[in-house]
């Protein structure tokens, strides 16, 4: 089986191709729109589908023209959850072509494909994993923060999701309050090193036990904590804010987990999403899997942003939970 498949849920246009047999990416192409958003310090919906639709014919293109071109087998489109006007651009392409090369068209759950990255490394190398269930599993984005099982046959059950705002937009937030560029999780990341993370006692907004997450309360906290703060004082303390706020929002994601996976014992624990990248959460993360003795299945970071290699993957392990032939885009489906 060669999956083709095509993934446009925000502000990247990715296309990849996954040959079954040999088990690897033949191609891997993103083209970033971050450029293009930073001068509005987040995305702007209308703006992202018309470079999706800029971006993706070349990305196929490329593809096309390469020497390594073989017609697909299946082609897998991201059909939700996401800006609708980035996901309709998607499917529009994905549409065209599977009419084109007269192959089946199957719709994939964005959130899907998060969850199953961490397994992208185990399928490559033909290692068995099914002493790995149950999975518990965690999904930190821009747009998702996602507390979820996974058991033997696949099937998932979230656990718990955050009630306002996602860890990865409160860190874009804070970054642009604290005057840093977007996407702001890496320049906070990168200034919280040289701070204390205790300087300032942020909010964390549930204890472990309850199984819902929240990040709009810490948002306002450093308004409100910035706003007594005179601009020299600012900038002379950035980097212990910065610390401060990740090191709340770290707590929130990772006690959580620590807390399921002592009331579950998991056999193996995942993190994935965009913000699965940060060094001080994969850190946290390390240290709770340690503590269990549980393996951590980390998803490899070309795979931890919004991709198409991940969409391409869960078509090929976990397609039948996809929608065949979708007709229609779905901006809020749930895992």
């Amino acid at each position: 089986m060669r999956v083709l498949a095509i993934e446009s849920s925000c502000d990247e246009s990715a296309v990849a191709v996954l040959d079954g047999e040999s088990r690897c990416f033949t191609h891997e192409f993103i083209s970033s729109q971050a450029a293009v958003h930073r001068q509005f310090g987040g995305v702007v919906p209308d703006l992202a589908g018309k470079e999706h639709r800029r971006a993706l014919p070349e990305l196929i293109g490329r593809w096309q023209c390469s020497d390594s071109f073989a017609v697909p087998d299946m082609i897998a489109v991201t059909h939700g959850p996401g800006l609708a006007c980035a996901l309709g651009a998607g499917l529009d392409v994905a549409r065209e072509l599977a009419t084109f090369y007269q192959c089946p068209l199957l719709g994939i759950n964005h959130l899907q494909g998060h969850a199953l990255s961490p397994f992208i490394p185990l399928w490559q190398r033909n290692q068995p994993w099914s002493d790995l269930f149950p999975h518990l599993g965690l999904l930190v984005s821009g747009g998702n923060t996602l507390l979820f099982t996974i058991d033997e046959n696949f099937n998932k059950q979230v656990l718990a999701e955050t009630v306002d705002d996602a860890a990865g937009e409160a860190l874009d937030k804070g970054a642009r309050m604290l005057g840093l560029p977007y996407p702001g999780g890496p320049p906070m990341e990168e200034l919280a090193r040289e701070g204390n993370p205790k300087a300032y006692n942020f909010p964390r907004a549930f204890t472990p036990a309850v199984m819902k997450f929240s990040f709009s309360g810490l948002k306002t906290a450093l308004l409100y904590q910035l706003r007594k703060m005179q601009a020299d004082e600012i900038a002379q303390y950035k980097a212990d804010l910065c610390s401060s706020y990740l090191q709340a929002i770290c707590d929130a994601l990772v006690r959580k987990v620590d807390h399921v996976a002592k009331e579950l014992e998991p056999r193996s624990i995942g993190f994935s999403g965009g913000v699965s990248q940060n060094c001080v959460l994969r850190g946290e993360m390390e240290a709770v899997c340690s503590r269990r003795n549980v393996p951590l299945l980390l998803t490899p970071r070309p795979y931890c942003g919004d991709n198409a290699s991940m969409i391409a993957f869960a078509a090929m392990v976990d397609g039948c939970h996809g929608e065949k032939s979708p007709t229609r885009f779905h901006p809020k489906l749930r895992l």
